[in-house]
């Protein structure tokens, strides 16, 4: 009667140690094995194949042109073995390290919040968190997750969507103490407004009034790359900002802001998601991570 699938497997696992170690006797102090177990280890395999694997004399061992080739197959088919089972072990257990991209302001208010109990549920796993607004290459190599806000560009890379978030006008109380409180959107041309140098040039504001859409070409002296540089001048009192409400919802609740106009929210919405390529051999922290924000963020 034919021998079960794991007899061949430990046979092809012995052949190989074998011809790693150079011998029986090597080979058996690597497996924890007799030599002779070895030796028939071998040649049961040899009397299943009906080929001579192996040439042995007193003084060396070669392989014959069938052993080489049944060796080179047996190495592949171990280290596939190798390489299953390891997917397996992290889907059950995901462990290793995690590269994480995400913005300052989105990082700080949604992130970091929720990486206390990721790590609890997931003990395996280390954090490597990068938090600034530089769009970093998920494809190239650069990061394994991002979280991203607003509209994405095609690309290979898989998307999923943690909710959206509005905007809101605001400033400090000393900077509107020293300007004044703007009352209408028009009224914004005479103040200082800090922008994000990344928008078209007099592309303005938007605001709405009585159901219509219309923009306001603010002007101010700062712009900049990050939601988070911009709150952080506003909060100091350099101007006013238009920014995503989560960058600015704890200096709203503390009174370090103001907001401003919200009778004419423009009631634009920005989509943030997790991004991250996906593939067969796609690491089980990954997938672990991905669906722990969805199950956290998404709907709120």
């Amino acid at each position: 009667m034919e021998r079960i699938g794991a007899d061949r497997m430990g046979e092809m696992r012995i052949f190989a140690e074998v011809v790693a170690q150079g011998g029986f006797s090597a080979a058996g102090r690597a497996l924890g094995a007799s030599p002779s177990g070895v030796s028939r280890a071998v040649a049961r395999l040899e009397a299943r194949l009906g080929v001579r694997l192996l040439l042995r004399t007193t003084r060396a061992m070669t392989l014959t042109a069938e052993g080489e080739a049944y060796h080179r197959a047996a190495l592949r088919i171990l280290a596939d073995l190798e390489e299953t089972e390891r997917r397996v072990a992290d889907r059950a257990a995901p462990r290793g390290k995690l590269r994480v991209s995400a913005s300052i302001a989105l990082g700080r208010a949604r992130i970091l919040p929720l990486l206390p109990e990721f790590l609890e549920r997931y003990p395996g796993v280390s954090l490597d968190l990068n938090l600034g607004d530089a769009i970093v290459d998920l494809a190239g190599g650069q990061a394994d997750v991002a979280i991203r806000v607003g509209p994405l560009p095609d690309s290979g890379l898989t998307a999923r969507r943690l909710g959206d978030t509005g905007r809101c006008v605001a400033a400090s109380p000393a900077y509107l103490a020293r300007a004044g409180v703007p009352r209408t959107p028009e009224a914004l041309l005479d103040h200082n407004c800090l922008r994000y140098n990344r928008d078209a040039p007099g592309a303005g504001w938007p605001f709405r009034r009585d159901g219509t859409l219309f923009r306001v070409p603010v002007r101010g002296n700062v712009e900049a790359n990050s939601g988070a540089t911009l709150a952080q001048l506003a909060r100091d009192g350099l101007g006013v900002v238009r920014l995503g409400r989560f960058m600015l919802a704890e200096d709203l609740e503390a009174g370090r802001l103001v907001e401003l106009l919200a009778d004419h929210d423009a009631e634009d919405r920005e989509p943030f998601h997790v991004v991250f390529v996906i593939g067969a051999t796609t690491p089980a922290r990954i997938r672990a991570f991905v669906d722990f924000v969805v199950e956290k963020l998404a709907g709120r």
